[in-house]
């Protein structure tokens, strides 16, 4: 590569400093400073869900490739990006083991018997079939319900529709990317409705979008008393519901795939993504490599690795601080990484 870049990068994404000066000037700033301005002559992108790329942002610019250390695309209008020539890369399963970490710890502190009990799965993608594998090595009994997967002809389980799914578990876990349409749309997935079919005394858990269900409909649901929720990621961030953290049983802002694992996995992801557009070498020294399905799993070494009620904690003492509490998180390490 013969010209110097110019690279825009959200200073909240950790371990990048230092790795990317090599390919030109690197301008690190706040999510929010993302302007039409700063990325005019800007070539590379890399971001996290709180900058939108779209029109209104990269419309005019020189904006050749945007990386997020992100599994989720939300954020992102693809489909502008794709007719505009600008590619778009993500990182993919990043933070898998980070959330089956906070979902498994979150179960495990709150009466879930892996032998007894039943685990549904709402999205069986890198983080549900995860969260789903740590649960069948735990001798858990596994429901699946994914349209997409399913109506493309897997097999590689047994896939049920939301409705029996939501009727047979004593846990459903949410894991789907947040998309407003075609058959399959996520937007509010799981509304007044879809809650009333879930068991009385069953938890709901949402770490994947907060659009995904709706939360005025959660928190009136919540109010009756039958069911329970585990809740990391909300509408309206980081204007959250206070009802609904009130009388969610876990409730932490928007943390459950920060493990230190699965930031430097996403840094990495990030950094090859630039590599392969642009045909260089950047350093990634000490950057975890991808993630391996462990052979064994213990009930205690989970829960020893993360406590989520010092997360819900520090939220209920001050949901405004809602974005600091998240940008300033003291990563957490993976069980199998202790």
């Amino acid at each position: 590569m013969e010209r110097r870049l110019k690279i825009i990068a959200d200073n909240k994404i950790p371990f990048l400093k230092g790795r990317l000066e090599c390919l030109g000037e690197v301008i690190y700033t706040d999510p929010s400073s993302f302007t039409p301005l700063l990325v005019k002559d800007a070539d590379v992108l890399v971001v996290r869900t709180r900058t939108r790329c779209d029109a209104s942002l990269l419309e005019g610019s020189s904006v050749k490739l945007i990386t997020t250390a992100t599994i989720g695309t939300d954020h992102i209008d693809l489909d502008w990006c794709g007719k505009n020539g600008i590619t778009v890369r993500n990182a993919v399963g990043c933070n898998a083991p980070g959330v089956a970490q906070y979902v498994w710890s979150s179960l495990l502190r709150n009466g879930f018997d892996p032998k007894t009990d039943t685990l549904g799965i709402v999205g069986y993608g890198h983080v549900g079939s995860t969260v789903a594998g740590w649960g069948r090595k735990l001798g858990c009994r596994v429901l699946v319900c994914d349209p997409p997967r399913k109506n493309a002809g897997m097999k590689d389980v047994d896939y049920l529709c939301i409705e029996q799914l939501l009727h047979d578990s004593d846990v459903v876990s949410i894991h789907t990317p947040l998309t407003y349409t075609g058959e399959d749309a996520t937007y509010h997935l799981i509304g007044a409705e879809r809650l009333d079919m879930l068991k009385r005394g069953a938890i709901l858990i949402n770490t994947s979008r907060g659009s995904v269900v709706d939360n005025n409909a959660w928190r009136e649901h919540l109010a009756q008393g039958r069911t329970k929720a585990i809740i990391d990621t909300w509408e309206n961030e980081p204007e959250i519901d206070r009802g609904l953290l009130s009388m969610a049983t876990i409730a932490t802002p928007h943390i459950a795939g920060y493990s230190l694992e699965g930031k430097q996995r996403a840094t990495r992801m990030a950094l090859e993504a630039i590599e392969d557009y642009f045909g260089v070498s950047l350093d990634k020294e000490g950057l975890e490599k991808e993630y391996r399905d462990p052979e064994e799993l213990a009930t205690e070494e989970i829960c020893t690795s993360y406590n989520p009620f010092v997360d819900t904690n520090a939220l209920r003492s001050d949901p405004s601080a809602f974005e600091r509490l998240r940008g300033d998180y003291d990563y957490r390490r993976e069980p199998l990484c202790r």
